[in-house]
């Protein structure tokens, strides 16, 4: 086929071993859709395979409508015998159960409804209520996780009945019953379309057999992000069989929080003895420069294959390192940059990213361009003031600010819940209408008079003084305390706290970051209706063009994405690397991966930044370097001209550091980095935190710490004491949380 001489030799190898078990070892930008697209053609045009006989499997619908049809484009139409089946594995499972489900008797039929994530919740709720579980001791949330992550694990309610943990046998009995509805409802939910099929395809050989026979070419891409039911599948559907092709890189497994398994990529030859392994790494996106980089951090990971990328592209620029001392100045930075590109031209339009490790961080890059008048889109998430919990704690305000706003009111009444149910909505909003009376001045009449029962008095009395203490501390208390008075007294932190997901982490992260955004406000003059209209203004504007020149997105949002300019930002520790993966060598290894992936999303241009300090819940923290700057290359870093670096070159003119010569400066703003890695690692690990001044009494732990001093512990760093009972004391350390410490026996540093 004439298609094939534009395949380097290792493409070809990938597209023409087409017997047997393959597995394609394809690093970032070394053409693996290509290599999808021209084995399924080659299946059909020189093999003689029809297209019905081929199933290619990936992650997302918009990857397999443009898979197939890449696939048409190479194979005319009057060879096209029978329908390609390019799908995602839910796609897939819900094609085989339509046909199927019936076979498991019941009152399972092939109409089955499938619930969405907003319906499982319901279905847990009322299960949760008919077993007469208290919803605040057992969030909702936490057992629907709970039975979701059972169920990935293969587990049935009665294997988490054998235990002594309280919330794991809580979970098992929501989890019975959850089943017991959901089959009375004819209801699948997502992890159920997975698991029924592999059930399926193990109790009916018949029906094993028939698609085994049917797809007699299996293809799946990106099969590091695979689960263990996916696993399952895939052998189930290759038992007959072993002409099965998997595309992946190890080093680009970033959704173990999706309970992705990296060993079934790291172990596919002992699961297919006799595996054909190819190796895709040729690099087409990167310059030299980049891809270097992205080398030297990946390889200080064990868990992988050994592979370096490499290209024919040119060396290209060095990577650009910007060190702020403030987080805003670090987001002016960047967008600065992004405008000085486009005037250059030297870059096409719509082509820069930033990528950060937290929906959180995006806020600051939002006002920013919004300042500089640059436009942008935001991937992966609402707007920073559109996310549910930014309205609910601005909502609370708006009600304090006008009790007759009765949209506030309807948002927050029963947010987060307070048993103020339905009925009672039902009642108040009937009060109100007949009466002419707004929402809030409803909900006084019926208190006054006591017409409902005591539990639901007590809820709305309580919802009453909460609003009241809230419009009583305006104009006394400043906006930040006034947005942490909000977030403690109305449960929403301790809803959050409770729910204990990596949703609910982000959320809370979120509700940290918009007490910063009022602390901001106040620098600047602002007042509280300042503060709610610049929220509501910035919620109200128009949907951003698509073709904006600037891209906002988590690292996990740009998996599989490329752009001519890249800002991999907050490159700190306890952002990036999170501070889960601190005490754990996986986790870390994974937030490792995540790095390499955001920096081989750069093509052309790639910038590194951090911060030398952060606010966190609207105080201001010391931070330290990313570990992950260390392991970049020195030769190939240089370091922009910053009011950090400046001042830490005329620290070094009185005290020189050794380790490297100068050279000359390559202009561009930019100042050549120099020396070897371990002065690298000395300069922005070792570095002294010059703007937090010292305690004379250093190390005393036997000293008293009241609640709103500064402290640096050892370990975590810089944080701030939150609270204090007796000898215990708790502090808070940006990255890390909350930890808990006996003050008698900890370590503390106290910072004035």
């Amino acid at each position: 086929m004439d298609f094939l001489q534009t395949l380097n030799p290792a493409q070809q190898e990938a597209v023409t071993t087409t017997t047997g078990p393959v597995l394609v070892l394809a690093g970032a930008g070394s053409g693996k859709t290509r290599v999808i697209t021209y084995r399924i053609a080659y299946l059909v045009e020189e093999c003689g395979v029809r297209p019905d006989n081929i199933l290619a499997v990936t992650f997302t619908n918009k990857a397999a409508a443009e898979m197939k049809e890449r696939v048409n484009h190479l194979i005319p139409p009057d060879r096209r015998r029978g329908e390609l089946f390019v799908s995602t594995f839910h796609s897939f499972c819900v094609r085989v159960l339509r046909r199927h489900l019936d076979r498991f008797g019941g009152s399972y039929t092939r109409d089955f409804t499938i619930y969405d994530t907003d319906e499982q919740g319901k279905v847990v709720k009322s299960c949760m209520k008919d077993l007469h579980i208290d919803d605040k001791t057992f969030p909702p949330r936490t057992i629907q996780f709970g039975i979701s992550g059972a169920k990935n694990r293969g587990f049935a309610p009665e294997d988490l009945l054998q235990t002594s943990d309280v919330k794991r046998a809580t979970t098992a009995r929501v989890f019975k019953l959850y089943e017991e509805r959901m089959a009375a409802a004819n209801a699948l939910d997502f992890d159920d379309l997975l698991l029924k099929t592999v059930r399926l395809l193990k109790g009916f050989p018949d029906i094993a057999d028939y698609y085994n026979n049917r797809f007699t070419h299996i293809l799946i891409d990106e099969y590091q992000d695979t689960n263990p039911p996916q696993f399952n599948l895939i052998r189930l559907l290759t038992q007959n069989h072993k002409n099965l092709c998997v595309v992946g890189d190890p080093d680009q497994s970033i959704y173990k929080f999706r309970a992705a398994d990296i060993q079934n990529i790291l172990d596919f030859e002992k699961h297919y003895p006799g595996a054909k392994t190819v190796v895709l790494d040729e690099n087409y996106r990167s310059t030299k420069t980049i891809l270097d980089s992205a080398n030297s951090v990946i390889k200080n990971n064990k868990q992988r294959r050994e592979k370096d990328l490499v290209t024919s592209n040119a060396r290209g620029e060095k990577v650009r390192l910007f060190v702020a001392e403030a987080a805003e100045e670090e987001s002016d930075f960047v967008v600065r940059e992004v405008k000085r590109w486009q005037m250059g031209k030297t870059l096409p339009e719509a082509q820069a990213a930033v990528l950060y490790r937290t929906n959180a961080q995006s806020r600051l890059f939002e006002e920013a361009c919004r300042r500089h008048n640059l436009q942008y889109v935001l991937v992966g998430g609402f707007s920073f003031y559109q996310r549910a919990e930014i309205k609910d704690v601005i909502a609370y305000l708006k009600l304090a600010m006008n009790l007759n706003d009765d949209m506030a009111f309807e948002r927050v009444v029963n947010t987060p819940p307070r048993g103020i149910g339905k009925t009672t909505l039902d009642l108040l909003a009937e009060r109100a209408k007949n009466a002419g009376l707004s929402r809030w001045e409803a909900l006084g009449q019926i208190i006054e008079e006591k017409t409902v029962n005591q539990r639901t008095w007590n809820a709305l009395s309580g919802f009453e003084g909460l609003v009241k203490a809230i419009a009583g501390n305006v104009g006394t208390l400043s906006l930040a305390l006034l947005l942490k008075h909000v977030i403690k007294h109305s449960g929403y932190e301790k809803m959050l706290r409770d729910e204990n997901t990596e949703e609910a982490e982000s959320r809370l992260l979120n509700l940290e970051e918009l007490v910063t955004a009022a602390v901001e406000a106040e620098e600047r003059g602002e007042g509280l209706r300042d503060f709610i209209d610049h929220a509501a203004l910035v919620a109200d504007t128009d949907a951003l063009k698509q073709d904006a020149p600037l891209t906002l997105m988590t690292i996990h949002s740009a998996k599989g994405l490329e752009f001519p300019l890249v800002f991999v930002v907050g490159m700190e520790e306890g952002l990036f690397p999170h501070s889960r993966s601190a005490d754990d060598s996986a986790e870390l290894e994974e937030e490792r991966r995540l790095c390499y992936v955001a920096l081989t999303r750069a093509k052309k241009q790639l910038y590194v930044t951090h911060s030398e300090r952060r606010r966190v819940y609207g105080d201001e923290f010391a931070t330290n370097p990313s570990r992950f700057l260390a392991e970049l290359p020195a030769e190939l870093v240089e370091e922009c001209d910053s009011r950090a670096a400046l001042r830490r070159r005329m620290a070094e003119r009185t005290a020189p550091q050794s380790g490297g010569g100068a050279s000359q400066n390559s202009g561009g703003g930019s100042r050549p980095f120099v020396g070897k890695r371990e002065a690298f690692q000395q300069q922005r690990f070792g570095r002294p935190q010059p703007y937090v001044e010292r305690a004379s009494a250093a190390g005393d732990s036997g000293g008293m710490y009241k609640t709103g001093d500064k402290v640096r512990h050892e370990k975590y760093g810089a944080g701030l004491v939150v609270r204090r009972q007796d000898d215990k004391i708790e502090i808070a350390f940006p990255g890390y949380g909350i930890k808990k410490f006996i003050e008698s026996a900890v370590k503390l540093e106290k910072l004035r």
